[in-house]
This record gives C-alpha cells, structure tokens and sequence, in this order.
C-alpha cells in the first residue's frame, strides 16, 4: 500500500487520471445510456476547473517542500508523526504545515455546504429521475460525506499534532533564541522600582 501511496504521490496526473475515471464511471452507471467515451470526454471537460485548483495546490506544496521527494518525505513524516529533526526540513514541515492549517480552517463551513448541496441534489434526484438516480445519489452522497469527515478530522488532527511538536511558530518567525530577542533570563534589568 506504502508503494501505491508513493507513486501516486510522485505522479500527480495519476491521481487526477483516476479522479476523472472514477468520475466518469460513477456517470455511466448512474445514466447508462450513450457510450463511454462520450461520458468520459464530458467528466474531463467538466473537471478541468478541479484540476486547475489541484494543480495550483500542489505547486505550493512542492515550492514550500523544496521538491516532490521533499513533499513525499515530509507527507510520509506528517501520516506517521514523525517529527523532523534536521533544521532544513523542520523549516519545510514548519512551511507546509502552516499551509494546509491556513487551507483548511474553515473545514466545518466546507463539510456543512457539501452536506447541504449533496442532499438537495439527492432530493431533487428523486423528484426528476428514477430510483436507479436516486439510489445511486443517496450511495454517493453518504459514502463521501462519510469519508470527507474521517479524512478531512484525521488530517487536522495530525496538522495540530505536527504543529505543536514543531512548537507552533508560524514559517519565517525566529524564536526568542534566534530572532535577537533576549530570553526572560537574559533580560537586561531597568532601574530599580521605588514603593511610592
């Protein structure tokens, strides 16, 4: 499975490949007629504002990784909570971090908008088209809200994880270490108090 995951991730247009396909086949099932072609060529056209977005997401993770084997890397750390303790590679957790917490911090609102526009296409299913549509919208629309939830708590669970065990300071801010800042310890003392 670790294999599968790795390709996928070094080959992005086989992610997106199997996204239209899957697409495609969950449309000619639900409206068998025509044939395949024209239902792929169709989910194709219809995906390319999804596949400009995740094509745009992806840039900004690679650029925030350093590289594909760098994102792959530190994606594999990020599923398995395994903190990085070289200085470079913290700084490029520390970066795609930050950027997927920013992505996703209004998951709720996204997971309650889904919800409501999957529902009313299923109603609106039933009234216009037969129970072969109406099931199979009912099945879809349970199974990836279902999944959308799971996953999408699981990856801020581990984003919150990471980020603390990284200490929490967004990208480009130095620490009191390093930023110049004296520690509370080093602080140069000021005149003394007087009691009034």
């Amino acid at each position: 499975m670790e294999r599968v995951h790795v390709f996928l991730a070094r080959h992005f247009w086989a992610q997106l490949l199997l996204g239209v396909l899957g697409g495609a086949v969950l449309v000619q099932l639900l409206y068998p007629q025509g044939s395949f072609g024209v239902v792929l060529v169709r989910t194709a056209v219809m995906s390319v504002g999804g596949v400009c977005v995740a094509l745009a997401m992806r840039r900004k993770e690679r650029r925030a990784a350093g590289s594909t084997d760098g994102l792959i890397s530190l994606d594999r750390r990020l599923r398995t909570g395994d903190v990085p303790a070289d200085p470079a590679e913290r700084q490029a957790m520390r970066r795609l971090v930050d950027q997927r917490l920013h992505r996703t911090r209004h998951r709720r609102a996204a997971l309650a908008f889904l919800t409501c526009l999957f529902v009313g296409i299923t109603v609106l299913t039933a009234l216009t088209a037969g129970p072969r549509q109406t099931i199979g919208f009912a099945i879809v629309t349970v199974v990836f809200l279902s999944w959308m939830s799971y996953a999408g708590s699981l990856n801020n669970r581990r984003l919150h994880t990471m980020d603390a065990a990284l200490g929490g300071a967004p990208a480009g801010l130095g620490s009191p270490a390093t930023d110049g800042t004296p520690l509370a310890h080093e602080a140069v003392p000021g005149p003394p108090h007087r009691m009034p």
